[in-house]
């Protein structure tokens, strides 16, 4: 009996999907729960997996191909599998003359079958630098080979050349490009870039968007922080203490005293949001991904922490999902983590806002009347100035400031 293989069901916010990666080819046995294939959107890649035993039968929607909800995608005949075993078991012996010979030619038909034993992490950064999946030794699931099988495999590529020159003359050396070629890579963009791409520009000529920028002395929070990391951790079953929750915990207090900030547009209409849905922006492997923290204004300290702990490991691993990407009334985004010093962020729309994070620089600050170094952040928020006024943007950011430059404000809710 024949078994349908089906895209998932797409939610509202996500209009059709890629084939990514078929991981098995057809006439593959496979195994209930096996991935069978991945589907890309524009927020995260979806695994579509087996339903049942069988062998994979004819694939109707191959790579690159665009497909919509439930869309059929190949089929599973069922029990196939299962009954190969049975009559290899009832075959003549000359049939088992023919097996040695079958198995010659098992490698040869493994050795380009790289779909079927890469992660779509690993498969990329593998092609970007030109090695062959099937001679890394995977560990991952079913010996599947992650990206970092492939990782290892590169720093194994690198260490060899430096032993070739001595097992080899120099007359044999591999050829050199000559110095000023010039080489280009061409590569289709992927949806979640695309979609990035689309979101920005529609952001830019849509909304009325400014940017007001404040700085914030670090140093009763790094304080506070060293003082508790240590007992913060074992008090909370391992979760660290950083200083995002601290950002998180100040922009739902100063969301509450400015509901324009945590406002939307729909239409002529404006909608404000009792709830403040926190937005972080974590960096993967296939780009910015901003996954939501729900009712942020009602989480601890540790309650943050732990979720972008987890939101982050889920990016790394591809295995965010929808739910956790859609809706946000609010966005944070960090680029103090790659060293930035100052940027105007993009406001995501529907949101009317973002505050933008950077890095922490000592910096000689004039404190009642002397000169003495701080640990020093910029702070920036982009606004749409079509909901937010430019006093409540500054007001909102001052408030911001204010928060974190004295946490036990945070505590006295004043």
């Amino acid at each position: 009996m024949a078994i349908e293989i089906k895209a998932p069901s797409f939610p509202e916010s996500v209009a059709d999907g890629t084939v990514a990666t078929w991981h098995k080819k057809p006439g593959d046995a496979v195994k209930r729960d096996d991935l069978i294939v991945d589907i890309e959107t524009d927020k995260v890649v979806l695994e579509v997996l087996a339903e049942a035993d069988g062998v994979l039968g004819a694939i109707v929607a191959e790579e690159g191909a665009t497909v919509l909800s439930n869309q059929l995608l190949g089929s599973i005949e069922e029990g196939s599998a299962a009954a190969a075993p049975a009559a290899a078991a009832s075959a003549p012996a000359p049939a088992a003359a023919a097996a040695p010979a079958q198995a010659a030619a098992a490698p040869a038909a493994a050795s380009g079958d790289e779909d079927a034993i890469g992660a779509p992490a690993a498969r990329k950064l593998a092609e970007e630098n030109g090695i062959n999946l099937s001679s890394v030794k995977g560990t991952g699931k079913d010996g599947r080979v992650t990206k970092e099988d492939v990782v290892a495999a590169i720093e194994a590529k690198k260490s060899a050349p430096a032993a070739a020159p001595a097992a080899k003359p120099a007359a044999a050396a591999a050829p050199v490009a000559a110095v000023g070629d010039r080489t280009e890579k061409r590569v289709p963009m992927t949806r979640l870039r695309a979609k990035v791409a689309e979101r920005l520009v529609e952001a830019q000529s849509n909304m009325a968007m400014l940017t007001t920028f404040n700085e914030v002395d670090m140093t009763e929070v790094m304080a506070l922080r060293s003082k508790y990391k240590d007992l913060f951790e074992k008090s909370h079953n391992g979760v660290r203490l950083g200083f995002m929750s601290f950002f998180v915990k100040a922009a739902t207090e100063a969301l509450k005293r400015y509901p324009a900030v945590n406002a939307s547009i729909d239409g002529t209409d404006i909608v404000y949001h009792g709830y403040a849905d926190v937005g972080v922006a974590v960096s993967s492997d296939r780009g910015l991904v901003v996954p939501v923290l729900r009712n942020a204004e009602q989480m601890s300290l540790a309650e943050i922490e732990g979720g972008i702990a987890t939101f982050g490991k889920k990016a790394r691993d591809g295995k965010l999902s929808i739910d956790e990407m859609t809706g946000g009334t609010f966005t944070i985004t960090n680029g103090g983590t790659f060293g930035s010093m100052m940027s105007t962020p993009i406001v995501n729309p529907p949101q009317a806002a973002i505050l933008g994070m950077h890095n922490i620089l000592q910096r000689p600050m004039a404190i009642n009347g002397q000169v003495v170094i701080r640990p020093m952040m910029y702070l920036a928020l982009s606004y749409d100035h079509r909901l937010i006024d430019g006093k409540e943007a500054v007001t909102f950011l001052v408030t911001i400031k204010n928060l974190l430059e004295d946490p036990a404000r945070l505590l006295l809710d004043i």
